[in-house]
């Protein structure tokens, strides 16, 4: 349905791919590709082990938006 909110999953940073996509493996076990935007490029360097949230559609749940995690 049109409108429909994404979702936030906590994961960690387990394989930086460039500087603004790597792949975020989440509590439950699975590994999703995750990308910064460009308001968040310049705030976050990606390294391995960072704990990050990722923001999720619920039309395509492979891939995710990189947030900052608040409780770092």
């Amino acid at each position: 349905m049109p409108g429909e909110c994404p979702f936030k999953v906590e994961g960690v940073v387990t394989e930086v791919r460039s500087e603004r996509t790597g792949m975020v493996r989440l509590e439950n076990g699975h590994v999703l590709f995750g990308f910064l935007t460009g308001r968040d490029a310049g705030k976050i360097l990606l390294s391995v082990g960072l704990k990050v949230n990722l923001q999720l559609s619920p039309y395509d749940l492979s891939v995710g938006r990189i947030e900052m995690n608040e409780r770092r």
